[in-house]
């Protein structure tokens, strides 16, 4: 009898936690968001060191198609680590049986692109006056702090990245010289250890029952 209470008191809370909470986020959609970061900051990594190659032996370089380069890098990868990230959701929300699209998901989408939006904005600015030193610090602590905010509707896990990017956003900030090697760390790194620490914990088990 007591057995039974146990089980329908854990069922209980399993729906509890299914309609406060979007659970179906994918630990691999982490591993592919980092993948594809360490791709982008590959190819910045390129970009740069062509441009000072060029103006050590000529003398002079074009700033501003460095910086045109570096911007639509950092779009086509946020594209499609999007794209990527929403795949593999997708799939997992199907597979537990799940509807990826509700209250709970538009809650947690919401309040987590909210301080990203403003980074985005402030990064806009920061960019048009030629801070591009504060460009990688920015995009880490508005990050962070987007995952920190929408860690209530989603997996609990995904609040402790959220401080490790505003960790590495801060260091960055004293070390500004080391912008990419910072970014490529928490957006590259750090997702794809926490990717795999999710699929893990919540998807390995279920893969092999």
């Amino acid at each position: 009898m007591e057995d039974k209470n146990v089980q329908a008191l854990r069922e209980i809370q399993s729906m509890m936690a299914k309609s406060s909470r979007f659970i179906s986020l994918s630990g691999l959609s982490g591993i592919a968001a980092g993948i594809c970061a360490i791709i982008g900051a590959f190819v910045a990594n390129r970009f740069v060191t062509n441009y000072y190659n060029i103006l050590k032996t000529q003398g002079t370089a074009d700033l501003l198609g460095l910086r045109n380069q570096l911007i639509t890098t950092a779009m086509a990868i946020f594209v499609l680590a999007l794209i990527t990230a929403f795949l593999f959701t997708f799939r997992k929300s199907q597979k537990d049986n799940i509807p990826i699209w509700g209250t709970t998901s538009l809650r947690l989408l919401w309040n987590t692109f909210l301080p990203i939006g403003i980074g985005a904005v402030l990064i806009a600015k920061l960019i048009m006056q030629n801070n591009y030193h504060l460009v990688a610090p920015a995009c880490l602590l508005f990050y962070g702090l987007g995952l920190i905010n929408g860690s209530k509707y989603t997996l609990n896990e995904i609040k402790y990245l959220g401080y490790a990017q505003l960790l590495l956003g801060l260091l960055n900030l004293w070390l500004p010289n080391y912008g990419l090697h910072f970014w490529t760390l928490g957006f590259g790194v750090l997702h794809i250890v926490y990717g795999f620490v999710m699929w893990n914990k919540y998807e390995r088990g279920a893969k092999s029952e």
